[in-house]
């Protein structure tokens, strides 16, 4: 099994890269998202160590958005107690796919939560930061005091570009997107 991991910016456009490859996609945002709406211990877990913050299930982003603003040693405390049962969640989505000939990673924090292996193939997708931001600007919850917490654990994007083995410019073009995907792959599998 090929494993290809998407890094980048926050707001780059790494899910929808990682969508058009057309192979099975582990969206760890996606997977948080389900952890809040669905899993009590996790809750209860958060409960314990932020009882200001998690008073509800399930969890809703304004809790977790005025948990990590309030304090930036929160956000930390829960990457801590989330990250564990994504790593369970990631085995279980390989397990799942181990016959696959390519799986796709989206995680957001990939490098920095040391969750690739030295084989993986790092595509690192590079967009304009003007472009970024007016993406980001667009989204239902955007916060830009969240968004600069977590600037702030996220390794350089020279050093992830660096490390990566193929870069995708996203100009939020379809059709060139899909054209930068094929010569990667071509590339992958000869």
């Amino acid at each position: 099994m090929i494993r290809i991991g998407i890094v980048g910016d926050i707001g780059s456009g790494k899910s929808h890269i990682a969508k058009n490859f057309n192979y099975p996609v582990f969206n760890a945002d996606h997977e948080v998202g389900k952890l809040y709406k669905y899993d009590r211990k996790i809750f209860l877990k958060l409960k314990k160590i932020l009882p200001k913050y998690f008073q509800r299930f399930p969890i809703e982003k304004d809790q977790v958005t005025k948990a990590i603003i309030s304090d930036s040693t929160n956000l930390k405390k829960i990457i801590k107690i989330v990250h564990l049962e994504i790593k369970k969640k990631l085995r279980d989505f390989l397990n799942k796919n181990k016959n696959k000939k390519i799986v796709i990673l989206d995680i957001p924090l990939l490098l920095e939560n040391k969750l690739n292996k030295r084989k993986d193939i790092l595509i690192f997708v590079q967009s304009k930061k003007a472009e970024i931001k007016r993406r980001l600007k667009e989204r239902p919850n955007y916060n830009s005091k969240i968004f600069e917490k977590f600037k702030k654990i996220q390794l350089p994007l020279d050093y992830k570009k660096k490390k990566s083995d193929f870069v995708i410019k996203n100009n939020f073009n379809n059709k060139s997107i899909k054209r930068d995907i094929l010569k990667i792959l071509r590339a992958i599998l000869k």
